[in-house]
Formats: structure tokens, C-alpha cells, sequence
């Protein structure tokens, strides 16, 4: 897992002003709203007792723990200690860490790392998340594999034509040969445009994404270190953050967006049907070994088709080289 990137690690809708536990990168935090609705993020855990302060409750913008009390301000510092005497100091060390969050896009961004502020990267840029035509949903889907893995699966367009051909792909297995396509690189992403040979495939509502008049259909792949997906296919636009709850678990979180079909009838549709698909994934990335994708890049063998996954891994790659190492010990602010 790499540090000095900013998370996204909850849905906006999920985090009030109950405090909510979110496990990320082996870790626990609570976060919740304050009375100005901004989120707070702390470390799950009271220093006193080790009690989960999200077992507590919110009062005036602190958390208080639900074993003794304890009240811990937004900035992580223990206020009050309600067993104590009048007079008697609270201790230096009743502090719990604090995190830097951020709420864009519909997600929560916690920032796990030491750089400051004006060395962070800056949050990927979604645009489609303000246009009115488009119908979004929202559905999560939890996997027993390294996040790493799910990051490649998810930019990776050679796999369609096996993994999914009874699904939107069962057009693709007629003909699984790809065209050469680029990659264009940014600082901490990059992205593919392949323009595909249009089948019709399975299922009611593609007949509403096939179109006779066009032989292809472009599709756009990108990925943004470290967890975010975007990808347009099909009339389809996803948003995914493949959520690192830890070494052997990843909680993917997707926001959909559609231009077609846009009544809220249909939305329990299109998210049973996401879900079928993530679920013809799973065998495979389940079985993948190793389960974290090889820092060596010699380790597994790159065809031309792998392009956008190898762009992946040269930035991990990279990212390690820098020092943002999988660190274990745990990041205070």
C-alpha cells in the first residue's frame, strides 16, 4: 500500500453526524460531520482503553468515547476526562490522530502520508459528476484480493472476451483480437482510448448501447494513483475506488453514471447487472497469485494488449522508488 496519496475510502451519503468506522490500509478511522457538516477524521481508537470511538457519539463537534467518556475535539486533542477531579491536568498523550479529508465527486478522500499540504497531489478531475443528463447510482463489492490486482482488472481489455461473454463481452468472445492503442501518461494516472468493433451483445437493456450505424465504439480506460478507476464504454461512465481495507481485502465502490434509461425504476436494474459482472471477476482475481501485483517488472510477461496495467505498475514502480513504500507503521499528522 502507498502512502502520500489521498484515499477515496466512503460514499458522501455514508458519513453524518453519527460516527461511521471506515477500515483503510490496515487501519481503523471514524469519521463523521461536524455542525458545519465538514467531515472529521480520527484514528479509530481511544488511547486510554483502546475503546472504538465509533461506538460513540458526536457533541458539540467532539467525539466522545463510550467506555469513559473521554472527549476529543476535532483536532484529536482530549478535552475532558470526566472521572477526573476538578484541577486534575489532562494527560499530554490523550491525543488520537487526525487525517486531512477532502469531499468531492461523491467520496470521501482521506489523506494517509507525512507531505505537506502544498506536496500533496491534487484530486482527479470528474466532470461528468454535474451533468444533469446523466443518471447516477452507487453500489459496493467486496473482494478477498490485494486492491493492486483490482486496479488491473479494471484496465485491463483483453479479459472481456473470457471473463464475460455471457455478459457484455459475449460479442467481444466472437472476436477477442485487439487493436494497438496508446497510452497517454499524466503525473499520476494514465489513460487509454481503444476504439473497439461494436457486437451485439446479451441482454435487454445493451440493445440501447448498440448502435447499427456506428462499426465501433470508443472506449476510455483510466487509472489514478493510487485506487480510482474511471472508464467510458457503452453509454456507461463508472467512477471506482478500490478501497484497501488491508492486505487481503478490497471493498470496491462505484458511482455509475448512465444517459440512457434514466428513470429511478431502472436503477435496481443496472446495479444487479454491475454486480453480475463484478461477480464473474471474482473467481479469477480471487485466484490470482501472487496476490499483489509484482513490483519486479520482469516478474509476469507483458503483451501488447497490457499496455495501460504496465503503465500501472512503472508508476507503482515509481512511487516506490520515491519511498512511498506498502509502509506498515502507522501515519500521524
Amino acid at each position: 500500500m502507498l502512502k502520500n496519496f489521498w484515499y477515496a475510502c466512503e460514499f458522501s451519503s455514508a458519513i453524518t453526524s453519527k460516527p461511521k468506522r471506515v477500515s483503510l490500509l490496515n487501519q481503523e478511522f471514524v469519521l463523521y460531520r461536524n455542525s458545519k457538516a465538514e467531515v472529521v477524521a480520527l484514528d479509530d481508537v481511544c488511547p486510554h482503553r483502546g475503546a472504538a470511538l465509533s461506538n460513540g457519539w458526536v457533541e458539540d463537534d467532539c467525539i466522545r468515547c463510550p467506555y469513559h467518556g473521554w472527549k476529543y475535539q476535532t483536532d484529536g486533542t482530549c478535552i475532558q476526562i470526566p472521572a477526573n477531579q476538578p484541577g486534575v491536568p489532562i494527560p499530554k498523550r490523550a491525543h488520537t490522530n487526525v487525517y486531512p479529508v477532502q469531499e468531492k465527486y461523491g467520496f470521501i478522500w482521506l489523506f494517509w502520508g507525512n507531505l505537506p499540504e502544498n506536496e500533496r497531489p491534487a484530486l482527479p478531475s470528474f466532470p461528468e459528476v454535474k451533468n444533469p443528463a446523466l443518471r447516477p447510482i452507487q453500489f459496493e463489492f467486496k473482494w478477498n484480493a490485494h486492491y493492486t490486482r483490482l486496479v488491473e482488472n479494471s484496465i485491463d481489455p483483453a479479459h472481456s472476451a473470457f471473463v464475460h461473454a455471457n455478459s457484455f463481452g459475449s460479442g467481444m468472445a466472437q472476436e477477442p483480437e485487439l487493436p494497438s492503442y496508446e497510452i497517454r501518461l499524466e503525473e499520476w494516472g494514465a489513460t487509454s482510448l481503444i476504439n473497439l468493433k461494436q457486437h451485439k451483445p446479451k441482454g435487454f437493456f445493451w440493445s440501447y448501447t448498440h448502435r447499427k450505424d456506428c462499426p465501433e465504439i470508443k472506449t476510455i480506460r483510466t487509472f489514478y494513483m493510487p485506487n480510482i478507476i474511471y472508464s467510458d464504454f457503452a453509454r456507461f461512465i463508472t467512477f471506482v475506488a478500490h478501497v484497501p481495507v488491508d492486505d487481503n481485502t478490497t471493498l470496491s465502490k462505484f458511482i455509475q453514471f448512465r444517459s440512457f434509461l434514466t428513470q429511478p425504476w431502472a436503477d435496481s436494474i443496472f446495479r444487479k447487472y454491475s454486480l453480475k459482472i463484478n461477480q464473474e471477476d471474482k473467481l479469477i482475481v480471487e485466484s490470482q497469485y501472487p496476490q499483489v501485483v509484482p513490483d519486479d517488472l520482469t516478474a509476469e510477461i507483458h503483451t501488447p494488449s497490457d499496455a495501460l496495467s504496465l503503465a500501472y505498475r512503472k508508476l507503482r514502480k515509481k512511487c516506490l522508488d520515491m519511498g512511498y513504500h506498502p509502509a506498515r507503521e502507522k501515519i500521524t499528522h
